[in-house]
């Protein structure tokens, strides 16, 4: 079985420093891609989802503090570990990064023992918060692939709801992050009152990241629970919003482009993955089919669900 290596991102506008960072990487066994200005790092950012940025201030297009900024505005990319490369010492940079999001920051010039040192720290500080999400204190990605795994290992009947907001980014872009962690904390509160109103000793919920949550119950309970989660938001996704905006029934965002785009009130997407039909050969393949059924869900208006019924 083949380890994966940890993925690195190396954004710097100096080939030297790159070449020298990605050198101390490799051999360490880092996985390392790079990019040369702020837009680059952003893009391949998104693209590639690395474990950790080592990040620039000083890059042309956009410097690391606003890219920084970007990164945790994303909900795709606001838990990816981030630490600022700069050559300026004065605490007021630090700080500046700090509040930008940053988790570390190292001077430069910087001794390639330090670099390492630092990168595998925040690795580990990383992979120590992914066990329980900060923002709603539920298990994490980490407990939540372990506990579909032991699940589907035991054999018996597995029932997996994978739930996600529609057009949950136009609202964290219009309203802003904090907004965005109240959406999210407000979908986790529905989830939690939707199983306690089905209690089953062999209830679990998850919260993968950003607003994707997975909840784990026997076949016979998913869509009983589907269908309560999506009365339940339907009921309290209007408080998230300007009571104007409740009232026309949808948010104007203008895009990076001054581009204006209608957004309705947000919705929630319920994909529904169970082995009642066919066998669910991993967590990785019971979580694909349930992010299947979510896309088929949000074609439907409104808040909703679709079941995996499919017996090949």
């Amino acid at each position: 079985m083949t380890t994966r290596r940890d993925v690195v991102l190396v954004a710097d506008d100096d080939e030297d420093i790159v070449r020298f960072v990605e050198v101390n990487l490799l051999l360490e066994g880092f996985e390392v891609i790079t990019a040369a200005d702020g837009e680059q790092a952003l893009q391949v950012a998104i693209e590639s989802l690395p474990d950790l940025i080592l990040l620039d201030v000083m890059m042309p297009r956009l410097d690391g503090f606003e890219v920084c900024k970007r990164l945790r505005d994303d909900s795709r990319t606001k838990h990816i570990s981030v630490i600022m490369l700069t050559a300026k010492s004065l605490s007021a940079d630090k700080v500046v990064g700090l509040t930008a999001g940053a988790d570390d920051y190292i001077i430069k010039p910087f001794d390639p023992i330090e670099l390492v040192a630092r990168v595998k720290s925040s690795l580990r500080r990383s992979r120590d918060l992914s066990a329980v999400n900060p923002l709603t204190q539920l298990p994490g990605s980490v407990q939540v692939g372990a506990e579909a795994s032991a699940r589907i290992e035991a054999g018996g009947q597995f029932g997996l709801i994978y739930a996600d907001l529609d057009n949950f980014k136009a609202f964290n872009d219009h309203f802003g992050f904090h907004r965005g962690d109240e959406a999210i904390k407000l979908l986790a509160r529905c989830l939690r009152e939707a199983l306690a109103d089905h209690p089953s000793d062999d209830g679990f919920l998850g919260h993968v990241g950003g607003d994707d949550f997975m909840v784990m119950v026997p076949p016979e309970l998913t869509e009983p629970i589907a269908k309560d989660i999506c009365e339940r938001w339907d009921a309290v996704a209007p408080e998230l919003y300007e009571p104007e905006d409740v009232e026309r029934g949808f948010i104007d965002v203008t895009d990076r482009r001054n581009e204006l785009h209608r957004f309705p009130i947000m919705t929630v997407s319920l994909g529904i993955s169970t082995n009642l039909l066919r066998p669910i050969e991993s967590h990785q393949h019971a979580a694909q089919v349930a992010t299947e059924m979510a896309e088929f869900a949000k074609q439907d208006k409104g808040s909703s669900f679709a079941v995996d019924r499919r017996r090949i």
